[in-house]
Order: C-alpha cells, then structure tokens, then sequence
C-alpha cells in the first residue's frame, strides 16, 4: 500500500470538495504529467465499440482528442494537446507538459451496443510559487514617522499566492494607520501564472530597535509557508536619556587615572559631548569619553556629562578619592632609660577607617607598643603599617633602653679534669658593660649581647686561696662583686675527703646487704632440707605416717642439724 503525500492529499481535497459540488474534479500539478481517469470507481461496459475523450471549449464548443475503436486508437490533431495526449491501458486520458490551459472540463465516452455512457470530469492545474524576497529595503527608519520598510515578491503560482508580513514571526495585521500592507496580483499573459507582490508602510517605534522583519507566502499548493530571509532596520531617534559610568578601580585612590564615559539612549547617537570638571566645560569631540589622570583627594566631587547642544540633558555622578597619610609618628632612634614608661605616638589622616598593625623586628605584635616599665628586652626596631583597600603607608623606630650595669651572677667551677678553675661573671646593662677581672685568666669567652646581659668567662689556676674581683661598667656607671677562690690543692684534698666518706658509706651498704642476702638463703636451704625430710622413703607395706612423737623426734634432730 502506498501512502500520499502532503501535495497528493491536498489535490486529493480539492478534488472531493469539487465532487461535492455535482462535479468530479482532478488537480495536477504545472508541467507534470496527468492521468484524468474515465469514470473512476465505476465498472466499464463489457464489449465496449468505442471509447472517446473530448473536452469543452470557452465558447462551449467541444473538440475531440482521441477515439479507440476495435484497438484502433486514433488521436485527433489538436493544436493546443499536439503530442502531449495519449490514451492510458485502463482508458485515462493521460496529458504531458500540463498548462494553465489545460485547465477545463474532459469527458470520457463509452459506446458499448446501444449504451453511450459519458463522464465529465473537471482539471485543475496548480503551480507552486516561488521563494518570496524582500527588495526595496528602507535603509532606516524614523521613530514615528511612516515610512515604506520594503516589497515582498513571489512569482509564477496559480492561483495566486497570498502574502503574509512577520516582525519577529508575529503576523503584522493592516490597520491604516501605523501598518499599511499593499497588495497587487500580475498574470503573465504567456503562462497565465501570478505573481503576487505586497509593500509594507511601517511607523517604527522604539522598542522595534533589532527587530526582524519578513514575509511569507501561502499557498494551497505548498506544506508549509515559505518564509523570506529576516531582515533588519537601523532605527533612529532621539536622544531621551543621558548617563555617566566612571571607568576605574574599585576603589579610586591618589595616583590613578579615572575615565568618565558619556552615554546617550538616542540613535544615532551623538559623536561629541560636554564634560563639567569642577566647574569648566570641556568639549570631546568624536568620542564618548574624558580622562582624569593622577588624581588627587582634590578630585573628590560631583562630575557631569551633557549633550553639546543641550545642557539640560545631563548625567551627573560623584567621584571620592580615597587618601592615607600617617602626619605624626614616633620615629629614627628613640633612646629611654630602663624601668621609663613609654608609648609611641601615631596621628593618621584618612578618607576612611584605616587598619593598624605593628611588628618588632619583623614579628607581628597583638597590640600596639605601650610599656608601663621598660626592660632591657623591649629594645628593638618597631613598624606600624596603616593600611585601607588598595592603599598602606609605613613607618618605624628603633627602641633603645639604657641603664647602669649590674651583676646578676658571679659563680665559680672547677673543670671536669681537675686541672683548673672557670670563673662566670653575668652582668646586665645598656649601653653593652664592659667586664673586667683582677686576676689575669686565659680562655676568655664571652657569650651574646642579648637582651641587656652577657656573660664572660675565664680559666685559671690557684696555686694559693685567693679573692677574685669583677667589676662590669658603662658610660652610665658601674658594679663589682668579690668571690673567693681557694687552691687546686684543697679542692682535691675535699674531694678525696668527699670521696672516702662516700666509699665508707659504700662499704657499710654493701656489709648489710650482704647479711641480709646471706640469711635469706639459710632460710631457703632450711625449707628445702624440711620438706625432703618430711617426705622421706617409705617401704612397701609399711605406714605412710609415723607417730606423734616419731614426727616430734624427727623434727628436733634436723633442728639441731640445721643448728650445727
């Protein structure tokens, strides 16, 4: 089975609304091939004499085509159907190379005996248009002024085709007024066929700006309109509205360069404009934009745009530069005295809320410097950094604490050979004490200048008991202690005496820890030697267990073994 298609259907339609209305009707297609059939869905006569299609002139004349009698089939010249008829096996008139004036009405007749039976039918010849297109465009178009937006042409259908105007796929409707649609319909007086034409006449409004326009075409003949190339219009009016961007940072600082961009809605829009600057007017020509450079807490203020023609209309925005400086600060060498309270000054001026931090000597503190009692370990370089987005400012100052030397320690020991002494002489004090000793001494070290304080050393050898100074001092003053220092010779004679006492207490430790090891093994053999003793040999048939006073007896013999 053979399903048809949307053009075969549609001709199929047409045929059927012309069979209602009393008259069969085939629809071909222009310049196609055609079968017209004879009295379709009707059984043929049996021994049919003659078959003969005729068709019926405008004047209501017929004329014949072709005749088969006796399978001899004779075609009738006919200058409008030379070669283009035939006669098909089941007797449809078959017609090549169809022409708009093919279309009228054909009659089958059959002649079988005395029986002439005759089937009129109606042709009809479609003819597909061709794609429509949009010429004469408008080049742009004026806000509500009229104006003629182009012509929709498609050429060569039957019947005419029909017109349809589209902006953004919305059917346009005429109204006479904003939207006024033309049509005209030529036939070609060759080929007969129409070509429809339509000119739209369209008042632009704003919102129509990027806008498509199109048309399309209908037809009974076609599945689907065809639909023209979307086209646009440039769309002019004036200028409404006015506005101002500020091109720049987030945030606007002292040095930076700030770009003032004028913006108007109208189209064209303008080349040139005006730019207010605290007061002067500047003119850009064929440019939209102004340039502040470097700019300065100066610069803060309201800034406006304008059309050069037209001050009124205007666009005004408010610039603020955002500025940091640090105007008082503690700084350079700060020199204070020990246990002096202190505390660093710091003014800021700033366009907004500023974030301080404060370091010493490069790690962060927790709170800003303030000393109530100052310490020799509070010396050091401190920096504060003022910062807001996008800017920071620097500082620092290097804390010195001074104060008169003091000895914190003066200690004396002997080395782990025995053959010399090294005396230890801590001092603290700012500027750095120097250390001096009354004895001359070698190995002399002297530990890091940290925090106030140093440690310095010296070895020496006593050959007599003697009493050591040493005195630390500064530009601020100075400090001695004393320490007593006996000879090498005593100092082994106490350590031998230390040594012997320790030995003697060694050996009575060991005699009591001998005693008690000796009599815990006494007791151990004891209770061994019993518990053999007790379980002894026994002979066969004899008592396991002896009497009371065997048991006894036995008992106080290995007593008295034990004892010996």
């Amino acid at each position: 089975m053979r399903f048809l298609g949307f053009s075969e259907t549609a001709l199929l339609i047409i045929s059927l609304l012309e069979t209602v209305r009393g008259l069969p009707t085939f629809v071909g297609k222009y310049g196609e091939t055609i079968d017209v059939p004879c009295g379709e869905g009707k059984d043929k006569p049996e021994k049919l004499f003659l078959t003969k299609w005729k068709y019926t002139k405008a004047d209501g004349s017929t004329g014949d085509l072709l005749k088969l009698s006796d399978k001899n089939l004779a075609i009738i010249p006919d200058v409008d159907y030379t070669g283009r008829v035939n006669l098909t096996q089941d007797l449809s008139l078959r017609i090549t190379q169809t022409r708009l004036s093919d279309q009228k009405m054909y009659t089958c007749m059959l002649v079988a005996g005395e029986d002439i039976l005759e089937y009129p039918v109606q042709v009809r010849i479609l003819k597909t248009p061709s794609a429509p297109t949009i010429t004469n465009q408008a080049k742009e178009m004026e806000i509500g002024k009229p104006t003629l937006l182009g012509e929709c042409s498609t050429k060569d259908a039957n019947p005419a085709a029909n017109i349809t105007w589209l902006k953004n796929n919305v059917p346009l409707m005429s109204d006479e007024k904003a939207i006024k649609i033309t049509t005209t319909v030529q036939t070609d007086k060759t080929t007969g066929l129409a070509s429809t034409s339509s000119k739209l006449e369209y008042t632009a409004v704003k919102e129509d700006l990027n806008a498509k326009f199109a048309c399309a075409v209908k037809h009974s003949s076609l599945t689907a309109d065809l639909v023209s190339t979307p086209v646009d219009f440039v769309i002019n009016y004036p200028t409404e509205k006015v506005s101002l961007q500020v091109v720049a940072a987030d945030v606007i600082k002292e040095g930076d360069n700030v770009t003032l961009k004028c913006k108007a809605d109208g189209n064209p829009p303008p080349s040139s404009y005006s730019f207010h600057i605290k007061g002067k007017k500047v003119k850009v020509e064929n440019s939209d934009s102004h340039t502040l450079t470097n700019v300065t807490r100066a610069n803060t203020g309201e800034y406006k745009c304008s059309l050069v023609d037209n001050d009124a209309m205007a666009a005004s925005v408010n610039i603020t530069v955002m500025y940091l400086d640090i105007t008082s600060i503690t700084k350079g060498k700060v020199v204070k005295q020990l246990d002096e309270s202190f505390e660093p000054t710091l003014f800021v001026n700033a366009s907004g809320e500023p974030k301080v931090t404060w370091s010493k000597n490069n790690i962060s503190l927790n709170s800003p410097p303030k000393f109530d009692k100052l310490k020799y370990s509070d010396s050091g370089v401190y920096e504060c950094v003022v910062s807001m987005p996008g800017l920071f400012r620097k500082a620092s100052f290097e804390l010195i604490i001074q104060g008169a030397p003091v000895i914190n320690k003066l200690s004396k020991k002997l080395s782990n050979t025995g053959n010399f002494k090294v005396l230890s002489c801590e001092a603290e004090g700012s500027p750095k004490p120097t250390v001096q000793w009354s004895i001359n001494g070698t190995n002399a070290t002297e530990t890091p200048y940290v925090g106030g304080r140093v440690t310095h050393r010296i070895t020496i050898i006593p050959t007599v008991n003697l009493t050591v100074n040493c005195t630390v001092s500064n530009e601020l003053g100075q400090a001695s202690k004393s320490l007593d220092v006996s000879t090498l010779f005593e100092e082994v004679t106490v350590d031998k005496r230390a040594e012997d006492s320790n030995d003697q207490t060694r050996v009575a430790v060991g005699v009591v820890i001998g005693v008690i090891l000796a009599a815990v093994a006494i007791g151990l053999i004891y209770w061994i030697y019993m518990k053999r003793t007790r379980q002894g040999t026994w002979k066969t048939g004899e008592k396991e267990d002896g009497t009371t006073e065997e048991s006894k007896k036995l008992e106080e013999n290995q007593s008295q073994k034990a004892e010996v």
